[in-house]
């Protein structure tokens, strides 16, 4: 079975707990959304089916092993955490008053680009209910300025021709010692070529080429090149500039999104993971895989603290450091080519999320989500109960909030203590009205397990199809010639590597949809190629 994209967001169901919350409008795909079909086949196995290891249980595994069970594969999922989810999941914690709450990884946008993910998590809701609309994606900067997307038009090239008109960082004069011609490339992105373009420049380097206005460079740019959870200065400008047609030019829906409406093991790993069961995966928690042997026959053996088990494929859907590890400890796996590659991937710089139980409320008109800039290492500030239930609850029997701080791209030998408490201060100053607040409880998550996209490192990330016909590799790090990104990347090479072994069996794979992937004027290409000439 073929299960459609998203076409709606949100419905009003599950709402009523929470009802000052903003509806997501009700829109369907971009219409000039690109269809990418899987290679032809039967509906589903016939005969014995084949068994396939899935090793991760995050957006990419769950989307794999979706895939696969649901055509009649025997899947077994192994996950060495305790929940799924992966970098999503979500641990209990009891909080100094006997309140128990779930801490997660945190903010994180649902953007209704992505359209993969949104279809993934389609089989456990058709509706989408989990998930909430908020109404607007604020920026602030520590000078004052501020800029907004709420009523920034969605249609390119309108999008982003309205927010450099409604921004205050875009003056006449800033514009006028713009460099127009650098910026042309932004027109018309397409993979793989902008990475053969612009993988050797960094963002920021890129972005002084164009020679953005500074406050716009810092205000808004910025921003967005920290959610890859790097430094400007490392990040590939390949990248940002495939943000930028993702979000901006290449598509309808803006920069709008949605967020789940409790914690992520809630609201989205625990259905899916029933839906799974429910099509015969077996899947493992709290089971750690040591080793993959590729075996004569042209399986593969999966060893960990399982046990030993023979399959006929496997996926890898791991993070960067847990795909290094596990390649570096299963040498023979893949070829020598590939391996090093492999060992050569690198993991973004440390990130903080901070998540405090205040025991006061901010001021009732901050937004759910704030990202921020100037305000030292905090890159943005969530209201967790404007949106999240268990928040919400939280909130409604103390009076207080629940306030989330994040600070990407940290140093290595960073005093986490001391940059705990620089959160804390800074918070005041983005909120003056917690300066007295109390903190009834604090939860602080330290990770450094986010894949880095270094200048010139497109082309030692992996593909999904390795050396080996009946080994896939799917996740965030995985380099598609498609134009996808973050947890849109994660899911769309989940399934891009289910497909690849389901055509092994003659088996139809699952359709995928992307934003267009090219720019969407002819005009505007046009004038991309000015540049490229």
């Amino acid at each position: 079975m073929t299960t459609p994209p998203p076409d709606a967001v949100p419905t009003a169901a599950g709402r009523s707990r929470r009802s000052a919350r903003p509806a997501a409008p009700r829109r369907g795909r971009d219409r000039r959304a690109r269809v990418v079909p899987p290679p032809p086949g039967r509906a589903g196995i016939s005969g014995e089916a084949p068994h396939t290891a899935v090793i991760g249980g995050g957006i990419a595994g769950l989307a794999a092993a979706t895939a696969l069970a649901e055509r009649g594969v025997r899947v077994t999922l192994y996950e060495r955490e305790a929940g799924l989810g992966g970098r999503l999941s979500g641990r209990q914690v009891q909080l100094a008053d006997g309140f128990r709450a779930t801490m997660t990884r945190g903010f994180h946008a649902f953007f209704r680009q992505y359209y993969n993910l949104r279809g993934l998590l389609r089989r456990a809701d058709p509706a989408l209910g989990m998930l909430t609309g908020l109404p607007d994606y604020p920026l602030r900067h520590s000078s004052g300025l501020r800029d907004s997307f709420a009523h920034v038009p969605r249609t390119p090239p309108w999008s982003a021709l309205g927010f450099a008109l409604l921004s205050p960082t875009f003056t006449l004069r800033e514009m006028a010692r713009m460099n127009p011609r650098a910026a042309l490339p932004l027109l018309d992105v397409r993979t793989p070529g902008v990475y053969e373009r612009l993988d050797g420049v960094s963002a920021r380097d890129f972005l002084d080429r164009i020679r953005f206005p500074e406050a716009a460079h810092h205000l808004a740019f910025e921003v967005f090149s920290r959610s890859f959870f790097a430094d400007p200065g490392e990040l590939s400008a390949a990248e940002m500039a495939l943000m930028f047609h993702i979000y901006f030019l290449g598509s309808s829906e803006g920069l709008l999104f949605d967020v789940p409406d409790e914690p992520f093991p809630q609201a989205l790993w625990e259905p899916l993971g029933r839906y799974l069961t429910g099509h015969g995966v077996a899947v493992h928690t709290g089971c750690a895989v040591e080793t993959v042997e590729p075996r004569p026959d042209g399986g593969v053996t999966v060893l960990g603290s399982h046990g030993a088990a023979r399959h006929d494929a496997v996926v890898l859907a791991l993070d960067t450091a847990g795909l290094r590890g596990l390649v570096a400890a299963s040498p023979r796996l893949g070829d020598p080519d590939w391996r090093e590659r492999v060992r050569r991937l690198r993991t973004a710089p440390p990130f903080l999320v901070s998540r405090l139980w205040l025991d006061r409320p901010v001021a009732p008109d901050r937004p759910g989500f704030l990202g921020t800039s100037g305000f030292g290492a905090l890159d943005n500030v969530s209201v967790l109960e404007r949106w999240e239930g268990e928040a919400a609850r939280w909130a409604s029997r103390t009076g207080g909030s629940v306030v989330e701080l994040h600070a990407y791209a940290l140093r290595t030998d960073t005093d986490r203590r001391a940059q705990q408490d620089r959160l804390l201060d800074q918070l005041s100053r983005v909120y003056p009205e917690t300066r007295g607040a109390k903190v009834v409880d604090a939860q602080h998550e330290w990770r450094a397990d986010c894949p880095l996209f270094p200048v010139g490192g497109y082309q030692d990330r992996p593909t999904v199809r390795t050396p080996d016909p009946a080994v896939m590799v799917a996740g965030d790090l995985v380099r598609t010639d498609l134009p996808v990104a973050l947890m849109e990347r994660a899911a769309t090479t989940g399934f891009l590597a289910a497909n690849a072994l389901l055509a092994r069996w003659g088996v139809r794979g699952q359709t995928l949809w992307t934003v267009p992937d090219r720019g969407r004027s002819a005009v505007l290409r046009g004038m991309a190629r000015v540049a490229g000439a």
